[in-house]
């Protein structure tokens, strides 16, 4: 009601104002000009809270937008975001909600959402979790990315622990630490490192980034699921509500 209220006073004297001044503004002089800019100042000064509904309506309008062609994107890479098969999947292979995480392992707020993902599969055993890594911090990122994904080839069976371990873990991850990790779970170092240099690793890495940038992702942690790409660490309860969404109308919001 306020807003109406305030939108309406400042119309009413927008239209008491024009029939004095010609339109449109083109046609006004420079002292009709600097009255009525006086004028938009003067009120905006009186009602400063204009300028934070106008910033929150300018970020709702964004996040509608940035839906709407994350909402196109995933309907052309359904298989590439779903099933890739270089992606590892945790939970339920055959689980009737997917969830997607595009992660940085030295990303904190990805870290924090570790807790979320684990008690999430705990909680949910029909929940299928996608990991998409997603190395956008430096160099050390990129190395650590690929331990894991030379992880998930020859020990797939291993990488949940190998994943939990280095993304728990409060030091930076290095290529240095996600070895010492993957030989602590029984992997051979050699056979590790030279898979790090399949060139599949780069291909998939890339693919990736390309996926991230046509959903409008630039940081991490992000998700999608269903129809939705969900931007940050937005919390358990969050993802479990679109998971109900999704089972029971299909979208992320019934």
């Amino acid at each position: 009601m306020a807003i109406r209220i305030r939108t309406g006073l400042m119309t009413a004297l927008f239209l008491g104002l024009s029939t004095a001044l010609p339109l449109p503004a083109a046609a006004l002089d420079d002292s009709q000009k600097q009255e009525f800019g006086a004028f938009i100042r003067e009120y905006l000064l009186a009602n400063p809270e204009i300028i934070e509904e106008m910033s929150q309506a300018l970020e709702i309008k964004k996040e509608a937008e940035s839906q709407q062609l994350a909402q196109a994107a995933i309907a052309k890479n359904k298989d590439a975001i779903f099933n890739n098969p270089d992606d590892i999947v945790l939970g339920n292979p055959e689980g009737d909600v997917t969830v997607v995480e595009f992660f940085d392992y030295n990303c904190g707020f990805c870290k924090r959402a570790l807790s979320d993902m684990t008690s999430l599969l705990e909680k949910d055993p029909n929940v299928r979790f996608v990991l998409k890594e997603f190395p956008i911090l430096g160099p050390d990122s990129i190395a650590a990315h690929q331990v894991a994904m030379s992880v998930r080839k020859l020990a797939p069976e291993k990488y949940i622990d190998f994943h939990i371990q280095l993304m728990s873990g409060e030091a930076r991850a290095t290529e240095a630490l996600a070895v010492e990790i993957a030989k602590g779970l029984g992997i051979d170092e050699a056979s590790l490192k030279a898979g790090m240099q399949d060139p599949a690793i780069g291909d998939s890495i890339r693919l990736t980034y390309a996926l991230a940038d046509s959903l409008g992702i630039s940081g991490t942690p992000s998700f999608v699921i269903g129809d939705e790409a969900v931007f940050g660490a937005v919390g358990e309860r969050a993802l479990m509500a679109r998971i109900a969404n999704m089972r029971e109308c299909d979208s992320t919001q019934c």
